[in-house]
């Protein structure tokens, strides 16, 4: 994948994540996009409080690979990574 789709891709998914930010900021973390991979994997990262909370792994599954793959259906898999 060239870097102008990958940059593209990257894009909609800091959209997608947009509609969960607020959630998280307001107990203080955040996630950030760490990397799309070319075969469309998009791995991300939780910082601040959401790094170390015991229930990310939900936060994780409900809300960011949802929101992403509603916004980019074309998205294979959404990976946290530290």
């Amino acid at each position: 994948m060239n870097e102008s789709k990958k940059s593209l891709i990257e894009d909609k998914v800091n959209v997608a994540l947009e509609s969960i930010r607020p959630y998280l900021q307001s107990d203080g973390g955040d996630i950030q996009v760490k990397e799309v991979t070319d075969d469309l994997i998009v791995k991300v990262k939780f910082i601040g409080a959401c790094g170390g909370c015991p229930f990310n792994l939900q936060t994780f599954k409900a809300s960011v690979e949802q929101a992403i793959k509603k916004e980019i259906p074309e998205v294979k898999e959404v990976i946290a990574v530290d």
